[in-house]
C-alpha cells in the first residue's frame, strides 16, 4: 500500500514582500524563502505550500486577507491561467521599478564590479498590443478552467469535456492548450483572424491535432503584424490524404476571402511529431512569402523563418541606444556578435568603416545579407557558425582587429572561450546587450580584468512580464 502524501498546512496572514524571478513574488517565513505566483508585494494572504526544499518553497494563495495598495486590476480575461503577462496585477510604474532593481541587484551581487550610476529604465511606449509575432496552437482537447468544469453537468459525457481549442500552451504541459478569445499582446486583427479560423474549422469538422497521439490535421498558426501594416499568417497542418488536404485548403481559402488585408498567407505541410518547420518547405497560398518592417531609412525583409525582435517600436529605441552608447568613429571596425538577421549591424554600418556580423543560424545570416543588399549597405560581412568556433585569432587576423564589439548573446550568455577571444582582441569598447541580467553580470565579472563598466541602460521590451533587456558598456582600462 502506497504511503499517503502528507497534506501541507495553510499558513495564514502572510505579507508578500518582494518580486522574484519567473514573474513570481516572494516572502520569507523564518529561514525559508517562499515563491508565490499571482500575488504582489503588500498583499496579505493565506498560503498553501506545494513544494518544499531545503531553503526554499513554492506556494499558492488560497485566500486574500488584504489587497496591496499597489495592486492593479488585470485587464485580460485569461490572466492567471494562460501563463503569460504575469505582472498585469502590478501597475506599469511598479513593473519598471522592479526591473530596474533586478538589473542593479544582478550587477551588484553577481558581477561585483565598480559601477556607474545606472540609467533609469526605458519603458515601452506601448504596454498592450506591442508584439509583432504570436504563435497559437491547435488542440483537439482544450484546457477547461475550473469555472468551465463547474458549469458542466455532473452527468455530462466525456465528449462534452473534450472541446477543441486554439490558443496557448498551459505552462509546463505540452498537451494542454488554453483556448484564447482575446489576447492583448498583438493588434486586434490577430484575434479576428484566429477566432475566424477556429470557428470555420469547428463548423466544417476539420480535426484539430491530438498532441499526444499526433492524430488530426490542424497544428499551429503564426501571425505577424508589423508597423508597416503588412500581415503574415502561416498555418501548419498534418495532411495524410486527399480528404484532409481538401478540408485544409477550404480553411486557407476562407482566410484569404475573409481577410484581404493579409499580405502574406502561407502554409506548411508538417507530418512530423512537432511544430518546428525550419527544415520544411513553406508554400504561398496568396501574396508574398515575406513582409517588410522599417526603422529609420532601413527596411528589413521578414520571412516565415526569420528572427526579428518581437516589439518593433521598442527594438528601434534599443538599437538607437546601442548606436549612441557605442561611441563610433568613421574609421572603426565593429564586430557584431550573435548578429541574428543583422539589424544592429545595419544600424551601425553608416557611421563606421566595416561591420562584421557572426551568428549561429545560417538562415538568419542569409536574411542579414539580403537586408544589407535591400538597404544598399556595402560595408557589412556576415558569417554563420558557432561563435566559439568562428571567432578566433585567425578570423580576427583576416577581417581586422575590432575597435568596438557589440554582443547580444542568448539567455545563457557567452561561452568562456568567446570571452577569452574578446579579451585578446582588446577592443576599446564593448557594448553588451542582454535579455538575462544574471548571465550578463557573470560575463561582466570575467571581463573586469581589462574593462571598466561605464554605462548601464535597462530597456523594457516586454511589459507585464518579468523580462528586461539591459545594455552595459565596458571601456578598456
Amino acid at each position: 500500500m502506497s504511503k499517503k502524501k502528507k497534506e501541507q498546512p495553510v499558513i495564514e496572514g502572510v505579507t508578500i514582500t518582494d518580486v522574484a524571478a519567473e514573474g513570481k513574488s516572494l516572502v520569507r517565513i523564518d529561514d525559508l524563502v517562499v515563491f508565490v505566483p499571482f500575488a504582489v508585494p503588500g498583499d496579505v494572504v493565506d498560503l498553501k505550500i506545494l513544494k518544499k526544499k531545503h531553503n526554499y518553497a513554492e506556494a499558492v494563495v488560497v485566500g486574500f486577507r488584504q489587497l496591496s495598495p499597489v495592486r492593479a486590476v488585470p485587464f485580460c480575461s485569461h490572466f492567471g491561467i494562460c501563463g503569460g503577462c504575469k505582472w498585469q496585477n502590478l501597475p506599469y510604474e511598479e513593473q519598471l521599478r522592479f526591473k530596474q532593481k533586478q538589473v542593479t541587484d544582478c550587477l551588484t551581487r553577481i558581477a561585483k564590479v565598480e559601477l556607474p550610476e545606472i540609467s533609469p529604465i526605458l519603458g515601452s511606449q506601448e504596454t498592450v498590443r506591442y508584439r509583432n509575432k504570436l504563435e497559437y496552437s491547435f488542440s483537439n482537447m482544450r484546457w477547461l478552467t475550473q469555472e468551465e468544469l463547474d458549469s458542466l453537468d455532473a452527468a455530462a459525457d466525456e465528449n462534452a469535456r473534450k472541446q477543441p481549442g486554439l490558443g496557448f500552451h498551459i505552462p509546463g504541459a505540452f498537451d494542454k492548450v488554453l483556448h484564447i478569445n482575446e489576447c492583448w499582446l498583438q493588434d486586434a486583427v490577430s484575434d479576428r483572424i484566429r477566432n475566424s479560423a477556429y470557428e470555420y474549422a469547428v463548423a466544417h469538422g476539420i480535426p484539430f491535432i491530438n498532441l499526444r497521439s499526433q492524430e488530426g490535421v490542424l497544428r499551429d498558426m503564426m501571425v505577424r503584424v508589423v508597423t508597416t501594416g503588412q500581415i503574415m499568417v502561416l498555418v501548419q497542418a498534418k495532411i495524410m490524404n486527399a480528404g484532409q488536404e481538401s478540408q485544409f485548403m477550404g480553411l486557407m481559402q476562407h482566410l484569404s476571402d475573409s481577410f484581404p488585408e493579409i499580405t502574406s498567407l502561407l502554409y506548411v505541410v508538417n507530418n512530423k511529431c512537432n511544430d518546428t518547420f525550419g527544415d520544411l518547405d513553406v508554400k504561398v497560398f496568396r501574396g508574398e512569402e515575406f513582409i517588410y518592417e522599417t526603422m529609420e531609412n532601413l527596411r528589413f525583409k521578414i520571412g516565415p523563418k526569420s528572427f526579428f525582435q518581437t516589439n518593433s517600436r521598442q527594438a528601434y529605441r534599443l538599437y538607437s541606444k546601442v548606436r549612441e552608447l557605442a561611441g563610433l568613429n568613421p574609421d572603426d571596425v565593429v564586430y557584431d556578435l550573435y548578429t541574428g538577421t543583422g539589424t544592429i549591424a545595419q544600424f551601425l554600418a553608416g557611421g563606421v568603416r566595416k561591420v562584421v556580423g557572426i551568428e549561429y543560424v545560417p538562415e538568419a545570416i542569409e536574411d542579414a545579407r539580403i537586408n544589407a543588399s535591400i538597404n544598399g549597405i556595402g560595408n557589412t560581412l556576415f558569417f554563420a557558425g558557432d561563435m566559439k568556433d568562428v571567432l578566433n585569432a585567425a578570423f580576427i587576423a583576416e577581417h581586422g582587429t575590432p575597435d568596438v564589439i557589440v554582443t547580444d548573446p542568448p539567455r545563457v550568455g557567452m561561452h568562456k572561450d568567446v570571452i577569452d577571444v574578446i579579451l585578446a582582441a582588446n577592443p576599446r569598447r564593448i557594448v553588451y546587450v542582454s535579455c538575462n541580467p544574471a548571465t550578463q553580470a557573470r560575463d561582466v565579472a570575467m571581463l573586469d580584468c581589462n574593462y571598466n563598466v561605464t554605462a548601464v541602460q535597462p530597456v523594457d521590451m516586454f511589459p507585464h512580464t518579468q523580462h528586461v533587456e539591459v545594455i552595459t558598456v565596458l571601456e578598456r582600462r
